[in-house]
């Protein structure tokens, strides 16, 4: 299956992540400086030509009520410069919490405030191409029971539309 990159992009630095050849497993890659947004967007076409990945996922930092901040129109923006430069699916993805849950997770983990800051980017990258990885899986999973259970959506005969 092929790969996909995740993408927590931030005013200052961008963490990423990279799944694993099955597809279902995000694991930490890398923090970019978000400095210059054109090289940003190199150095990920470059990751993703290395890494053999085909998609490329970037969390959307909705608000709590689902509604859109000013940081949401950054990351669309350079979102669709992503995808003007690139043939790859790019998909944006909500990441509501993800930095706070991985902030939990090493404050927890007594983790000092100096290896926080280098961790927590990348780790969010992690976190939101892990959320997005299981939501495909499940996906997957519904559409096999469905075609094993025989039932479609013309009217449960166990034809597919293909076959009809």
């Amino acid at each position: 299956m092929p790969r996909t990159l995740g993408v927590d992009y931030g005013e200052r630095r961008v963490g990423l992540a990279i799944s694993d050849e099955a597809g279902l497993l995000a694991l930490p890659l890398d923090i970019l400086p978000a400095q210059n947004s054109r090289q940003v967007i190199q150095d990920i076409l470059s990751l993703c030509r290395e890494k053999e990945a085909t998609a490329i996922v970037v969390g959307l930092p909705l608000n709590m009520d689902g509604s859109r901040g000013t940081a949401v129109e950054a990351v669309e923006q350079f979102a669709q410069e992503l995808r003007r430069q690139t043939s790859l699916s790019v998909k944006t993805w909500d990441e509501r919490l993800s930095s706070q849950q991985v902030e939990r997770t090493l404050i927890a983990a007594d983790v000092s405030r100096a290896r926080r800051k280098k961790l927590t980017d990348k780790l969010a990258a992690q976190v939101i191409l892990q959320s997005y990885l299981d939501a495909q899986e499940m996906l997957s999973r519904q559409v096999c029971s469905r075609a094993r259970e025989g039932v479609d959506s013309s009217g449960g005969h166990g034809l597919t539309p293909a076959a009809t």
